[in-house]
């Protein structure tokens, strides 16, 4: 196994993004009060447009404006009141950041759409997503990587003391790569998406950004090459979705860090959240069976849930966070 350092403390837990409710201030307090090693800026998509996944990183492009047409995103001619409404979420969200966190010296993580999400989730102005034109995308990822840029070094200079680590969702990944992304008519499928062409993109993005990257993808057959050969510090994924493990120890054996996914967004048919001793051996199961020397565990693996949790009751979040913070520090104890 590689020898490396990692931008996070052992034993380190942490949330993947959205949150339930409205209340951007009670979200901070609550992830900077159960999240201490690694808190992290959240996602409020009840909000409405503007606070969604999309609409929300878009609203970071450069010279790339963006508006809302019968209830997508889509590329405008100029900026108008749904980018304006982003940008206002955002300042709001860093504001409460940037005061509730105030002399921080630890990591704190952001999240963003990643280059072939957005590029599956936004609509050409003629119509038709951004994927089906392969300049579009270039573009789209240019605008993207400059924005992203602007924004770690925001939340920087708001959180002098605090390491930036930047969380790229890239929920449509594997369906760009399989050409499996419908049309609007829902009778076809975009083109396949070439694996140098995915990693070219992501890799722009690492690049340019001048922070670790993470790559968060909650769906089956997610890329764990391709996304290690673009430069991600670290993958996140949803334990219960892997199928095959061979493919998760080579690249944890070539140094790449995992978010692991232990705990279910929603609550289980007993209702109960697992406990943190249960989300501690489910992490540990997996790493014994990939013959890895558990002294590694607790620092080349983050306890996070298994994706947002945006569906779930603010309790039950509440619960999640604290099994996956006790679940962490158990994995550094060995």
């Amino acid at each position: 196994m590689t020898e490396t350092s990692w931008p996070w403390p052992s034993g380190a837990a942490t949330g993947i993004g959205s949150l339930p409710g409205t209340d951007a201030v009670e979200a901070q307090r609550i992830i900077l009060g159960e999240l201490p090693d690694l808190p992290y800026l959240p996602e409020l998509p009840a909000r409405g447009p503007g606070a969604d996944l999309i609409g929300r990183t878009a609203g970071l492009l450069v010279e790339l404006p963006v508006e809302l047409y019968a209830g997508q995103w889509r590329v405008a001619g100029r900026p108008g009141r749904d980018l304006k409404r982003a940008h206002d979420l955002m300042e709001r969200d860093l504001d409460q950041l940037t005061e509730q966190a105030e002399g921080y010296t630890g990591p704190v993580k952001i999240q963003a759409a990643g280059p072939w999400t957005l590029a599956a989730g936004i609509d050409l102005p003629i119509g038709g997503r951004l994927l089906r034109d392969p300049g579009a995308v270039r573009d789209l990822t240019g605008s993207l990587a400059e924005g992203l840029r602007a924004h770690v070094t925001e939340v920087r200079r708001r959180l002098p003391g605090a390491t930036v680590l930047l969380q790229l969702d890239e929920p449509s990944l594997p369906t760009v790569l399989a050409g499996r992304v419908p049309t609007e008519s829902g009778l076809g499928a975009y083109r396949v998406v070439q694996t140098e062409t995915a990693r070219s993109a992501l890799r722009t993005v690492i690049d340019a950004v001048g922070t670790p990257v993470l790559v968060h993808c909650c769906a089956p057959d997610v890329p764990l090459e391709l996304i290690r050969t673009a430069g991600a510090r670290a993958i996140a994924l949803d334990l219960a979705l892997l199928r095959d493990l061979d493919p998760l120890g080579e690249v944890i054996d070539a140094g790449l860090g995992v978010f692991a996914g232990a705990v279910p967004t929603r609550p289980p048919a007993a209702g109960r959240v697992p406990t943190s001793a249960q989300v501690a051996d489910r992490v540990r199961l997996v790493w014994d069976r990939l013959g890895f020397p558990r002294a590694r565990l607790g620092q080349q693996v983050v306890v996070t849930p298994a994706c947002g949790l945006a569906g779930a009751t603010p309790e039950y979040t509440r619960a999640v966070f604290a099994a996956c913070r006790d679940a962490g520090r158990r994995l550094a104890e060995g």
